[in-house]
């Protein structure tokens, strides 16, 4: 019997809790011989894992070379590439999946031998286009590696329409899209009590504007409560958010919890806000897991005006969006909810889990991967 292909599924993120990466070796560990290449431990199911050390990074600090663009030195200067250079072997996997931008080059370097499928998580030249140092020398690398190396990838997928179209329009590759989507749980909407509880989960990062939350909640009624679980990728910044929400009765913070138990600890709430303030490109055209965790935990969303997200929440009719992304719409908006209201965008979710699945979204990277495939399969049926 022939032997499955392999395939090597490359991020420089910890990979057992990276729900992305997470549900492309799920998806693939059946079908091919997975390995992977992460930080942390082997995630279960896999033919074998290359761990990279922690303190390597994927992102640089040469600041020399990028304000000189060379660039080729600063990509080889990564640590985490140096370090993953150091344990992959060149020309033994039958495809790579490459997670983001940085991963790319490296993963055309280990020459595949049928080719490589490129998954972005983020519009790369754009990321981070809120600061000016970063447009001034960081942009400009990242498109040189979107412009040399995208073009050389078999497929690309990403998260969004609107990254999808961003792509496409500046660098000309067909780019599909995989959503974020959370994998189905069979649930029901549990009952709206009182008083109606919100949850916000989110990284503590300063340009979140996660204050908007508490500022909002200032003037709420005693029927309505807000729990945040926030990441404290900044700690100094969730500090800050801890002192600004004193003598907000309304506001309680919890602790962050596994991402395996996350959908179940959402489902004691009623609604979720997912209100993202466009303060840079990814922002404008996000579609974040948390949109999709609440679906699945059959609770309502409360978002802002970003388009991918008003799309799906008009489509299947289980949220709201306010009218600005305003501290003040975001207020009214709380203010106007009833129990009646929330139960029926309940109700929607519970429509829309199946059709917003994870089951049915990687379907995207099944396809892209099956074509890459392709021509062994065509001389294997022969």
């Amino acid at each position: 019997m022939t032997e499955p292909l392999s395939l090597l599924i490359l991020t420089f993120s910890p990979i057992r809790s990276d729900p992305r990466v997470l549900k492309q070796v799920e998806l693939f560990k059946d079908k091919y011989r997975v390995f992977t290449c992460a930080y942390g431990e082997a995630p279960d199911g896999v033919a074998g894992h290359f761990a990279l050390p922690e303190d390597s990074r994927g992102w640089t600090n040469d600041r020399v070379g990028l304000a000189t663009r060379q660039y080729k030195r600063v990509y080889e200067g990564l640590t985490a590439v140096q370090a993953a250079r150091a344990v992959l072997p060149i020309g033994s996997f039958d495809m790579v999946l490459a997670n983001d931008l940085n991963a790319l080059p490296l993963a055309l370097d280990l020459r595949p031998r049928l080719g490589v499928h490129a998954d972005l998580h983020e519009f790369a030249p754009r990321e981070k286009d809120d600061d000016i140092k970063w447009r001034t020398f960081v942009a400009p690398f990242m498109r040189w590696l979107c412009k040399k190396y995208l073009p050389l990838t078999k497929s690309v997928t990403t998260v969004s329409d609107g990254i999808a179209a961003e792509y496409a329009k500046d660098y000309g590759v067909a780019t599909g899209v995989v959503t974020n989507a959370a994998p189905y749980l069979e649930a029901t909407p549990r009952p709206v009590g009182s008083p109606i509880k919100l949850i916000h989960s989110a990284a503590g990062q300063r340009y979140r504007k996660l204050e908007n939350f508490i500022d909002a909640m200032r003037s709420a009624p005693d029927w309505l409560t807000l729990d945040m679980i926030v990441i404290p990728n900044e700690p100094a910044y969730v500090e800050e958010l801890r002192q600004r929400a004193v003598g907000v009765p309304g506001i309680r913070f919890r602790d962050p919890v596994p991402y395996a138990e996350l959908v179940a600890t959402l489902q004691s709430y009623d609604a979720s806000i997912v209100f993202l303030p466009p303060t840079n490109f990814n922002l404008a055209n996000a579609l974040p897991n948390k949109f999709f965790e609440a679906v699945q935990a059959r609770l309502g969303v409360i978002v802002g005006p970003s388009p991918a997200m008003v799309a799906l929440v008009r489509e299947y009719g289980f949220g709201t969006v306010t009218e600005d992304f305003s501290t003040a719409s975001l207020s009214k908006t709380l203010l106007s909810l009833t129990p009646e209201l929330v139960e029926g965008w309940k109700k929607g979710a519970h429509a829309a889990a199946h059709a917003l699945s994870a089951e049915q979204q990687v379907r995207g990277w099944e396809s892209a991967i099956a074509a890459i495939a392709a021509p062994t399969a065509a001389l294997d049926s022969k």
